[in-house]
This record gives C-alpha cells, sequence and structure tokens, in this order.
C-alpha cells in the first residue's frame, strides 16, 4: 500500500490565512520557561510545538509569524533555549518553543538533559496536536532529525516540516532540500503530508505555517 504524497503545502484560503493572522497578530503572550513537564500548564487546549536543531531559525520564526521583535529570544549562539518556553495564543492555542537539539554549546550533562526533556514532552503531552519539525532548507534533514521523526512515529504524534530560511540557497539548492525533504518524511508514518516552505525575512510561507496552526484549533476536544 502507498503512502502519502508529500508535497509543499498550497496557500491557504484567504479566509484562513485572515483569521490566523488575527490570531498571531492578536494577543500573544510569554508564559514561562519550565524545565520538567509538571511546569507546564494545564492540557486545557489544544497546543503545538516548534522542535528543530540548534540555530535552524526556531525563535526568529515564531517573532516573524507573531509579527513582534523579541516575543522569542533568537541568537545566533547553538542553544541558547534551555526550556521548554511556552506560550499563550490568543487564549486559545500553547505554542511551545523547544531547546534545540544536536550541537549545543553546553556541558555534555545539560545537553542530556534537554534532550531527555523533550523526549518526555513529545511522547507525553495529551493535548499535543501537532510538532513543527523546522528543518535548514540549506542543509536539508540530518539523521538527528530523523532520531525526532522516530520518536514521534513511536509516540503518534503528528510532525509537519518546516523548511526554514528559504530566502538563503540558490533556487536550485532549495529544490534539493525539499526533495531530500519529501525522501526523508515517506520513512515516517506520523509525518504531516504537506511541507512548509518558510522566511522569517521576506515572510514567504508564513500565512501557511500559521494558517496549519490555527487549523488545530478544529481538533479540540
Amino acid at each position: 500500500m502507498n503512502g502519502p504524497a508529500f508535497a509543499l503545502a498550497p496557500e491557504p484560503e484567504p479566509e484562513a490565512a485572515e483569521a490566523a493572522r488575527k490570531l498571531f497578530e492578536g494577543p500573544v503572550d510569554f508564559l514561562k520557561g519550565v524545565v520538567a513537564m509538571d511546569g507546564l500548564p494545564p492540557a486545557d487546549r489544544p497546543e503545538f510545538c516548534l522542535a528543530g536543531r540548534s540555530n535552524v531559525g526556531k525563535s526568529t520564526l515564531i517573532n516573524a509569524m507573531t509579527r513582534r521583535r523579541a516575543l522569542a529570544r533568537a541568537s545566533n549562539t547553538p542553544g541558547r533555549t534551555q526550556e521548554l518556553n511556552v506560550f499563550d495564543i490568543g487564549g486559545r492555542l500553547w505554542m511551545v518553543d523547544l531547546p534545540g537539539y544536536g550541537f549545543a554549546k553546553a556541558p555534555v550533562k545539560t545537553v542530556a538533559r534537554w534532550q531527555a526533556l523533550i523526549r518526555t514532552y513529545l511522547a507525553g503531552r495529551p493535548n499535543l496536536r501537532r510538532v513543527f519539525v523546522l528543518i535548514d532548507s540549506r542543509h536539508g534533514p540530518k539523521p538527528v532529525d530523523h532520531e525526532i521523526m522516530d520518536l514521534m512515529d513511536r509516540a503518534a504524534v503528528s510532525f509537519q516540516a518546516v523548511l526554514t530560511k528559504a530566502d538563503k540557497p540558490k533556487a536550485a539548492d532549495r529544490d534539493r532540500a525539499v526533495e531530500a525533504t519529501v525522501a526523508a518524511l515517506a520513512r515516517h508514518p506520523a509525518a504531516f503530508p504537506e511541507i512548509l516552505l518558510t522566511s522569517a525575512e521576506t515572510g514567504e510561507g508564513l500565512p501557511a505555517l500559521r494558517a496549519a496552526a490555527a487549523s488545530l484549533l478544529d481538533q479540540a476536544s
């Protein structure tokens, strides 16, 4: 039996794009950073998170999604985000920024603690509706990305690939990264079939990313 056909996500319908824009450009607040599962807020609404290798551009993308300059702390130093940073999206969604996985300028024991927290969170958060896995469009998926995807396969947590920094590579290189991502996702049953191609600098793909996150409200139980 054939699996899903992976492709770049289409532009959202105008009404969906506008509703999502209003949601993410409306009241959005940093709630807190937590270092253990018991520090998370109640699982009383749909939740999504952003995961990715260190320095993939998660914080910059969060700021672009919400049109805030410094809602999330961005840094050129890999590993700066050391907690699960929780954001309240209009009182309707929880958004969680995970510590970067892979290389980090931190002690080995500290990195191991972050990775254990990420794994516990991904496997054990009951209201987690989707993980957006950020992949640098200059490089495509790496082995450590597959490790996280494997974890989500085992936990049956839906994840969607988001290629970041789409304005940086040449068109041919970007196309190769998309093709590599399509091939990689075919190995993972928990993968959502639509790939998002984004640039925090130019705004490319942000309406589709916002709309994908806002669509999780329809999954509220």
